[in-house]
């Protein structure tokens, strides 16, 4: 690479390099572009954040058990970790809130700072693994690690498909589930599905890509997308589109200007999204 800035050439020429963490920050964003229309439609948008941070909380948990000696060197695996953390915070934001005389949206404020607090808290005591934790807290370095590849790649291979098929139970659910139970739906499995199937993704890609930019791809395609266009349908392609296109062109941005890559695939997110807000008050101006 030469002393100057980096250039796309030099991107492309060390494709090779670069090619996992790439696939795998795009395959990141089109699952959870997808999975975020759902969840701006159900107003669940801290759910996202709340989920990474507790995934991050259990591989943060499950760096220190393999430094005390605690876990068995197989068992010692991150993912591990943020899928059992992400999981069990799913069910528990699940529960009624009733009982804890707190709004859901409470809880979810209440999860998100323990997961964030825990996880720095933790990070603090593991000095030789302190990278790691920050790079699940804002994003990745230059590489990913194989298996992140394959889960991140795998995860939305298996579940892209299987929402295509559930599509129109999913939305009914989603826009009226009281009519939904009317019409015979299986709204309980249905809802089963689909927060275990945010709970499976925040969970593998906030290992691959980090918490910061799982947050982003899960609201802020979805967010572009409704601003352009009212018609679901469109807005269902183009979110994961929109998740996509950022998850490539920020790792791209990240090495052409030298920024940190979690950063750069958020603030491309967040600028889509400002443009899609100006385009939207013109029309409606209009």
């Amino acid at each position: 690479m030469s002393e100057g800035a980096p250039t796309l050439r030099e991107f492309l020429d060390a494709w090779d390099l670069f090619r996992d963490p790439v696939i795998t920050g795009m395959c990141a964003g089109l699952l959870l572009g997808y999975l975020g229309v759902f969840i701006v439609l159900r107003r669940m948008v801290f759910v996202s954040a709340a989920l990474s941070q507790a995934a991050a909380l259990g591989v943060s948990l499950t760096f220190l058990a393999d430094v005390l000696g605690l876990l068995p060197k197989s068992l010692a695996e991150p993912v591990g970790g943020a899928l059992l953390f992400a999981l069990g915070a799913m069910a528990f934001f699940m529960r009624n809130t009733e009982k804890f005389r707190l709004t859901r949206e409470g809880l979810l404020g209440l999860g998100y700072l323990l997961g964030a607090s825990g996880a720095v808290l933790v990070g603090d005591r593991i000095t030789q693994e302190a990278h790691d934790v920050s790079a699940i807290l804002f994003g990745p370095g230059v590489v990913v690690r194989t298996v992140d590849f394959y889960l991140t790649v795998g995860t939305a291979a298996v579940l892209l498909p299987l929402h295509l098929l559930m599509q129109r139970g999913l939305i009914f659910t989603s826009f009226d589930e009281q009519s939904a139970r009317v019409q015979r739906l299986p709204v309980a499995r249905l809802n089963f599905f689909l927060f275990l199937s945010i709970g499976v993704a925040v969970a593998f890609t906030t290992h691959a890509i980090g918490a910061m930019s799982v947050f982003a791809f899960s609201v802020l395609p979805a967010m572009t997308a409704l601003a352009l266009s009212h018609r679901l349908g469109l807005v269902l392609i183009l979110s994961p589109a929109l998740g996509l296109a950022c998850g490539g062109g920020g790792y791209l941005l990240a090495f052409l200007y030298r920024f940190p890559v979690g950063a750069s695939q958020t603030m491309l997110a967040c600028a889509c999204c400002g443009i899609a807000m100006l385009v939207a008050a013109v029309r409606n101006r209009d």
